[in-house]
């Protein structure tokens, strides 16, 4: 099998799942390449999307609430959808043409629009491939159900009414959880880890992250934060590639705890090792992530939207906490860091929603399936 994997610069998640696939397949020696699957469209479609999904999850995610909420109570699922789809034929003969150049034998999307083109292109003109979809938040988002592939992937075995009430076929359902890079799986010894990264292993040890974009009411909850925390606890913000963000943060009065500001690092998974407890935006990777560590989590509902879905299927299940404003948010994750039975309590709920090893499974799905 070679596989092609169609991913979108809509945020790091995407293209993090297209290269925890990738990695499992490049172990058992079968060829996988990721290429942004809305470049198709046109040469300045990603970047264009990219720029302005990125300023408005940091600077107006009320747009995306009610965006998103718009296309949930009035998206009409009977639509005929032939008009968009050809729309999207110039990339989709694109996409099949280099599909053909370089013979692959299936084609994973990470992105609802990458999908799309690839089932136009199906429509249109099909090539007898493996298709497939990965869902990459924890419920069936808008434009899902358009998507006419082989397969489609999806986060826990809940979800499943869910996705059939939208009128996806059940058979093509596969419960394979959300893929993890490899370093994710594994976990290093805690007090190995704080050391690491410079924390006092004595100190029970907040980290703080909303996405590779640093969006939410982060400078408030770090004053809050301060406020409430004690000596006996460190507090790590990683702002991803918020430069902004790290600036106006380099500037804070320290409080009595350990605060560490970093920008974008490569070191997340050590980072959550070293962590007892994990604030976060609910993204569908990020949580993911964090339950494959046993790591528990206070949610910033910062761009709602799927993110929205995310947060009420952990709460839900007590696996994680949240809250809806800065200074309950504060509050929640102090009384978290001195209640430890209450931690490990959530972290045997969050064991046992844990996927494993998704990269695996969507990689031998794809397999046992081939033409």
């Amino acid at each position: 099998m070679k596989l092609l994997i169609l991913s979108g610069n809509t945020g790091a998640g995407h293209n993090s799942c297209a290269k925890a696939v990738q990695e499992y397949c490049m172990a058992q020696g079968t060829p996988c390449d990721i290429e942004d699957g809305l470049s198709y469209i046109s040469p300045g479609a990603s970047d264009f999307v990219s720029r302005w999904h990125t300023r408005i999850y940091r600077y107006l995610p009320s747009i995306n609430r009610e965006g998103y909420g718009y296309s949930e109570e009035h998206g009409d699922r009977s639509r005929d959808f032939t008009p968009v789809y050809r729309l999207l034929l110039p990339g989709a003969e694109r996409l099949r043409l280099h599909i053909l150049d370089e013979h692959y034998d299936a084609v994973l999307c990470t992105h609802v629009f990458a999908a799309l083109i690839l089932t136009a292109m199906q429509l249109e003109d099909p090539l007898p491939i493996r298709t497939a979809f990965l869902a990459t938040d924890y419920t069936c988002s808008p434009l899902v159900d358009k998507c006419g592939l082989d397969a489609l992937f999806i986060p826990h075995e809940a979800l499943i009414p869910e996705f059939v009430s939208w009128g996806l076929d059940r058979d093509k359902l596969k419960v394979t959880g959300i893929p993890v890079r490899r370093e994710f799986l594994s976990k290093e010894e805690k007090d190995r880890a704080k050391e690491q990264c410079g924390i006092d292993p004595r100190k029970t040890h907040l980290l703080v992250m909303c996405g590779s974009m640093g969006c939410g009411p982060i400078p408030e909850l770090v004053d809050r934060l301060q406020e409430k925390m004690t000596e006996d606890m460190a507090l790590t913000v990683i702002c991803g590639t918020n430069e902004s963000l790290y600036k106006k943060l380099l500037g804070e009065p320290k409080g009595p705890e350990t605060l560490n500001v970093l920008k974008y690092t490569d070191q997340v998974s050590r980072y959550m090792d070293s962590a007892d407890l994990y604030l976060t935006k609910p993204g569908g990777i990020s949580v993911t992530e964090a339950a494959v560590k046993g790591l528990p989590m206070v949610f910033v509902d910062a761009v709602a939207g799927c993110e929205s879905h995310n947060l009420d299927f952990f709460v839900s299940r007590s696996a994680a906490a949240t809250a809806g404003d800065p200074e309950a948010l504060a509050q929640i994750c102090v009384d978290l860091l001195r209640n430890q039975e209450k931690r490990q309590m959530m972290v045997k709920n969050l064991q046992s929603l844990s996927p494993g090893d998704g990269a695996a499974r969507i990689y031998y799905a794809l397999r046992k399936h081939e033409r």
